[in-house]
Parts: C-alpha cells; sequence; structure tokens
C-alpha cells in the first residue's frame, strides 16, 4: 500500500526551528518529486518547498525562501523540510506530496498526499 506520513509539527515560538518529515511506505520516494504545501485555517493550501528526483532542484516559496530547506535522506526514504526562523505566519497544516520526477506547485499535479501534520508558531 502506497503511503505518505507527515511527523515532526508541533508547537513551536517565534523564532524557532522545526524539522518535518515526509517518509514513505510502499514506493521509494527518490524516484519521486516532493512538494511540501501548507494549509492555514480559512486560507487555500499553497505550495512551500518542492524537490525534483530528475535533477535535484528546489523551489521555495517567496515567504520562506533563506529560512526552510528541503532534502532528501535516501537510506531513510524520506524527504525533510528543515524550518528555522519560524514565523506566526508559519502556522498551518503542512502536506508532503509526491508526483513524477519535476517539482510542480500544482496540487492538482500530485499523486500521493499524506495526512497533514500540524505546526503552530506562538509564544
Amino acid at each position: 500500500q502506497v503511503q505518505l506520513v507527515e511527523s515532526g509539527g508541533g508547537l513551536v515560538q517565534p523564532g524557532g526551528s522545526l524539522r518535518l518529515s515526509c517518509a514513505a511506505s510502499g514506493f521509494t520516494l527518490d524516484y519521486y518529486a516532493i512538494g511540501w504545501f501548507r494549509q492555514a485555517p480559512g486560507k487555500e493550501r499553497e505550495g512551500v518547498s518542492c524537490i525534483s528526483s530528475s535533477d535535484g532542484s528546489t523551489y521555495y516559496a517567496d515567504s520562506v525562501k533563506g529560512r526552510f530547506t528541503i532534502s532528501r535522506d535516501n537510506a531513510k526514504n524520506t524527504v525533510v523540510l528543515q524550518m528555522n526562523m519560524l514565523k506566526p505566519e508559519d502556522t498551518a497544516v503542512y502536506y508532503c506530496a509526491a508526483r513524477g520526477t519535476t517539482w510542480s506547485t500544482i496540487m492538482a499535479r500530485y499523486d500521493y498526499w499524506g495526512q497533514g501534520t500540524q505546526v503552530t508558531v506562538s509564544s
């Protein structure tokens, strides 16, 4: 059974860090492009960061550039989103998704989705 599971969310103070992981079962993540998306209350889901499998290229939304880093841990069949200098506006449910080999910010192009992990940035 193909499954994606996010972990690492939680409550953190502004300026803090969290490390989100996207783990796969039933398939090998390094063959797929992975996207991290987030959805805040009352807002549409948006693309945060993506990584391709074809060439390792990455994408970051302007709002997270310089603060978030996406990377692969192929030995663990996971993709990690390191989030530093967190802000209250980063509060959202974070989802990972998998598709083809090339990243996209268009959610409909992703084939597999996790259930999400809550990130709350608050003092």
